[in-house]
């Protein structure tokens, strides 16, 4: 179903099913797959693709040469229908890549609203973006990842399968990260040492002062406080009264696949 607001370039391929939204602009020689969904205003430019079980939200724009909704990187994959969502106002720069989900990780990649995806970023299969979501030129997220809302990854980095980034985190550039990252860190280097906390991002993000300082002083409670990391995370889940340090606790207590990049010095 295509709306009739849709502008659609004569040398573009829409395939039969795909459902075009109202004011989408698709481009010359784009090609927009038969199970794709475009919501209103959404521009997918020349060149790009967009393929599989896709949603993209609407205002959302597909630069040339991305590749949207290909099946996953995953040699386990064996055809099975798996889905792709991308979410609103979303910009997907030259040369991005999405893949769509797998029946063991859940079948499903998800991007939120807001995110920019710069040139040759990579989202693997079963990844989950939260919102406002930044991956500089080439940063590759591997399959099963979680990255949390306002993080932003450098350009030429490379999160490991199943790593869990947290809210407000930034990732350095040419960084290889390969454990949990806690909200609002500050994670640099070859291979990603948690240098500190994101106080810029914080910052801009309007965060009270009183919040900052509380962070500061929990982020220092972790690198040197009594007992190994995990005991001083729960010492400190009982203690606080700060939504923010609770938010990294309650990071820390959760389940998951992987350790974490600790402070340095931390034991």
């Amino acid at each position: 179903m295509i709306d009739p607001t849709a502008s659609i370039h004569p040398a573009a391929v829409v395939e039969a099913g795909a459902v075009i939204g109202a004011g989408a602009r698709i481009g010359p020689f784009a090609l927009i797959g038969a199970e794709v969904t475009l919501g209103a205003g959404v521009v997918v430019k020349s060149h790009a693709v967009v393929t599989g079980w896709t949603d993209v939200g609407a205002e959302t724009v597909i630069f040339p040469f991305a590749c949207v909704g290909e099946v996953p990187q995953d040699l386990k994959y064996a055809g099975e229908r798996t889905r792709l969502i991308v979410g609103a106002r979303c910009r997907i720069r030259e040369g991005a890549t999405l893949n769509t989900g797998t029946t063991g990780g859940g079948g499903v990649t998800r991007v939120g609203d807001d995110c920019l995806l710069m040139t040759g970023a990579h989202v693997g299969h079963d990844a989950t973006l939260g919102n406002r979501v930044i991956l500089a030129n080439q940063a590759a997220i591997a399959g099963h990842c979680h990255i949390g809302d306002d993080v932003i990854v450098g350009g030429l980095s490379g999160i490991h399968q199943w790593v869990r980034v947290g809210k407000g985190a930034i990732i350095g550039a040419v960084t290889m990260v390969t454990n949990d990252v806690v909200p609002h860190g500050l994670v640099q280097g070859p291979r990603g040492d948690l240098d500190g906390l994101n106080l810029v991002g914080l910052k801009r993000r309007g965060v009270e002062r009183s919040e900052i300082t509380a962070l500061r002083a929990a982020y220092q409670m972790l690198a040197q406080g009594e007992g190994s990391f995990m005991d001083r995370a729960r010492r400190l889940a009982d203690e606080t009264d700060s939504p923010h340090v609770r938010e990294m606790t309650d990071f820390i207590l959760s389940a998951t696949d992987r350790s974490f990049l600790t402070p340095k010095g931390a034991k």
